[in-house]
């Protein structure tokens, strides 16, 4: 509450005066306009009339152009036909259990591609026994490429923990009360 007065008597101190000392400033004067030509309407109705006006010329070049087009024969855009789908498709290998996440539906995927449960699961094989689940195996077992086989166990790892015990020689625990 005193706050807010004691910020209203500043704002308002000798409020008259500076208001008439800001009225009785000289006001800034506006550029000059530059001189508009005095046939305006004139040349604006050339102009209209110019843009109107047919050009023979051009129109008859304009007759003379022939535009042959066909669309190209793009497989990429045609549709797929199950046959083609199913020879794609493999089986999923692991999958989650139950329906904790609503993705249980996917039976199958392209191949080339794995679910994030296969690639999980290939990941921790491979670091487990990795005299076992070599390169190439994992490549055959989830249809692969090698190359994007060999990416992916050397680019990503599943996740690690490590406990580290603390530096001091007693180790203190927390017990339930």
């Amino acid at each position: 509450m005193m706050g807010s007065r004691f910020g209203r008597m500043f704002r308002n101190f000798n409020i008259e005066n500076r208001a008439f000392r800001e009225i009785g400033k000289e006001k800034p004067l506006a550029a000059p306009r530059h001189p508009a030509p005095e046939n305006t309407s004139e040349i604006a109705q050339e102009v209209t009339q110019e843009i109107h006006k047919k050009n023979d010329p051009l129109l008859s070049l304009l007759k003379t152009v022939y535009v042959d087009s066909k669309d190209p024969a793009s497989q990429s855009l045609a549709p797929q036909t199950e046959k083609e789908e199913e020879g794609e498709r493999r089986q999923l290998k692991f999958s989650l259990p139950g329906d904790p996440y609503g993705i249980c539906d996917i039976t199958d995927v392209p191949k080339g591609k794995l679910s994030i449960v296969e690639a999980l699961n290939a990941l921790n094989s491979h670091k487990r026994a990795p005299q076992t689940w070599t390169l190439e195996k994992v490549a055959q077992e989830y249809s692969l490429d090698l190359k994007d086989t060999r990416g992916l166990l050397t680019f990503f790892v599943p996740f690690e923990v490590k406990i580290l015990p603390p530096k001091g020689g007693a180790t203190q625990q927390i017990k339930d009360t």
